[in-house]
């Protein structure tokens, strides 16, 4: 099973051999490959899988997923 995770671009860089950004994942901050999703601007919000962001998505969206991750790793957590 893969995991797309979301985060918020908060910063592009152009040039390079590939198009490049730093993504925000509530506080922690990685540098991800956005050549997949050339529309991304700093401030949309994109899905990463394995430092490649794959597909842009709204801010609820977002939201909506990351609430349903921490409901996941919740019951998880209740189960040990």
């Amino acid at each position: 099973m893969c995991l797309g995770v979301p985060g918020r671009v908060i910063e592009v860089q152009e040039g390079g051999l590939m198009r490049m950004g730093k993504v925000d994942f509530g506080g922690i901050t990685r540098e991800v490959c956005l050549a997949y999703v050339p529309e991304a601007q700093v401030g949309d919000y994109v899905i990463v899988h394995v430092g490649f962001a794959i597909s842009v998505l709204s801010e609820e969206e977002a939201q909506e997923t990351l609430r349903l991750l921490a409901e996941v790793i919740t019951a998880e957590e209740a189960e040990l």
